[in-house]
C-alpha cells in the first residue's frame, strides 16, 4: 500500500485528488494539509511514502517544505503538483530534491503513474519535463540570471510581470506588503533591473510568462 499525504491550500483540489487516488486498491490517503505548518504536523503523525505538494502555499512555500524534508533526510518522497508550467519550476524542483513534477491540468492516469513511480524510489519525468532536461543538457550557455532567484523571489517576479500589484501579491501569498517589497528589491538587484517595467520585459523575453 502506498501512503500518500496531500498538501494544497485549495480544499477543492485536495478533495479531487483524494477522490480519484482513494478509488485505487494500492493507494491510501493518510492526511491533508494546506500550509507549511500543517504538513509538518501531519507528517509527524502519519506514515507517508509520497507527499503531493503544491508550490503556492500561504506564508512559507512548497519549496521550503521540500528543503526541510531533504535536510532532515526524510524517507518521504515529494511529488510537486503545481499550476505553474513545467518551464518555470520543474527543473528547479528536481534539483532541490523532488522526485517528480506534475502540472495540475494533467490527466488522472498521469497522477496515478507518477505516484506509483515515485513510491518505488524512481524519478517521474513527464514528456514535458524530459524535453526540458534534454534542452538543459544540450545548452552550452551559462545559467539564466533568474536561476539565482529563490522560489519565492521567482514567484514574486512572475506575479509582477503578470500585472499584480504588491498589495495583491501580499494578499495572494499571505505575506505583508513590506515583505513582498523586500522580495521585489532582491529580484531587481539580482537581475540588475530598475523597475517593474524591466521585470516584465525580462519575464517576457525569457518566456517565463
Amino acid at each position: 500500500m502506498i501512503n500518500v499525504v496531500i498538501c494544497d491550500d485549495h480544499p477543492m483540489i485536495r478533495k479531487g485528488l483524494r477522490a480519484f487516488l482513494s478509488a485505487t486498491d494500492d493507494i491510501c490517503i493518510q492526511g491533508e494539509a494546506s500550509s507549511y505548518a500543517e504538513v509538518r504536523e501531519v507528517l509527524r503523525k502519519v506514515a507517508c511514502d509520497v507527499l503531493l505538494l503544491d508550490l503556492n502555499l500561504p506564508g512559507r512555500d512548497g519549496m521550503e517544505v521540500l528543503a526541510s524534508l531533504v535536510k532532515a533526510k526524510s524517507i518521504t518522497k515529494v511529488l510537486i503538483v503545481s499550476m505553474y508550467p513545467e518551464s518555470q519550476y520543474a527543473l528547479r524542483s528536481l534539483n532541490a530534491g523532488a522526485y517528480g513534477y506534475l502540472n495540475k491540468t494533467g490527466e488522472t492516469s498521469t497522477y496515478l503513474q507518477a505516484v506509483r513511480t515515485v513510491a518505488m524510489g524512481k524519478k517521474y519525468l513527464s514528456p514535458e519535463v524530459s524535453d526540458l532536461l534534454l534542452e538543459h543538457l544540450n545548452q552550452e550557455q551559462h545559467s539564466a540570471p533568474h536561476d539565482a532567484l529563490s522560489a519565492r523571489e521567482l514567484e514574486v517576479l512572475l506575479k509582477i510581470a503578470m500585472g499584480h500589484s504588491l498589495s495583491q501579491i501580499a494578499q495572494e501569498l499571505v505575506l505583508s506588503p513590506k515583505t513582498v517589497s523586500v522580495y521585489r528589491s532582491r529580484v531587481l538587484e539580482k537581475l540588475h533591473l530598475r523597475n517593474n517595467v524591466g521585470l516584465t520585459t525580462y519575464a517576457i523575453q525569457r518566456q517565463l510568462i
